[in-house]
């Protein structure tokens, strides 16, 4: 993988910074719920492919405020997040340490 140039975040980086981003409804991180799809840093921008559980989830505005916060700093100018449905997201795309917050706050896996 090329590195990024100076002062910019690796999409390793970035994808650790997202762990900060909690899902409201479930309280558990973008990540490890399985709704990161990709991540690349081109330049000052940060572009994410991302899905939710549903299409029609109404936090994605939520979702990019949080999203937006962790990430814009230092060179990382902008976000942008493109919202894909397919394939749509299962549980099977749970992290297991995303399965181990569910199950501590009663979700059946």
């Amino acid at each position: 993988m090329d590195e990024p140039p100076v002062g910019l975040p690796s999409t390793e980086r970035v994808t650790e910074l997202l762990h900060e981003v909690i899902d409201p409804d479930l309280g558990v991180n973008v990540v490890d719920l399985g709704f990161v799809r990709d991540v690349a840093v081109e330049g000052p921008v940060v572009r994410l492919v991302m899905t939710l559980t549903s299409p029609a989830c109404p936090l994605t505005g939520v979702m990019e405020d949080q999203i937006r916060a962790a990430l814009v700093a230092g060179p990382v100018r902008d976000v942008r997040v493109e919202w894909v449905w397919s394939p749509a997201w299962t549980p099977d795309l749970i992290t297991p340490d995303g399965r181990e917050q569910l199950q501590a706050i009663g979700f059946r896996l």
